[in-house]
Parts: C-alpha cells; structure tokens; sequence
C-alpha cells in the first residue's frame, strides 16, 4: 500500500489535466468531459487553466475503487 503513499508525496497539489488523466489512465478528452458533467472532485479554474486538487481526486478514487457492500 506504499504506492499510494508514494504518489502522493510525488504528485503537486494541484494537478493539470495531463498529469489527471495520466493519473486515470485515459485521454485529456476524456477527462473534459468529466469536469463538463461534474463527475471529478476538487476542479479549480484559473482563468483558462483546469486544476485540480490531487487530494480530492485520490480520495474520491479510493471511494471509487472500494468494493460494494453486498445486498
């Protein structure tokens, strides 16, 4: 479980939309439209610039790779 420890010392506090979509291992296009349909943690804008807050962004993939309580 060090990874995520690791990455999270390594990573800057906020991230742009490369290193987001890096991260989640998909396209900048992709990662767009997921901050168009609200569906990432933490965005910031900075006049033209997407940031967005790596410590939101990890706990909400924590939260999203969690397994389901079963019925």
């Amino acid at each position: 479980m060090g990874g995520a420890e690791n990455l999270t010392t390594e990573l800057p506090v906020f991230l742009v939309v490369d290193e987001v979509a890096s991260l989640l291992r998909t396209s900048r296009k992709a990662v767009y439209t997921m901050i168009e349909r609200d569906q990432l943690p933490g965005v910031t804008r900075v006049r033209r610039r997407v940031l967005v807050r790596r410590d939101l962004l990890l706990h909400w993939l924590r939260q999203e790779s969690a397994p389901s309580p079963k019925e």
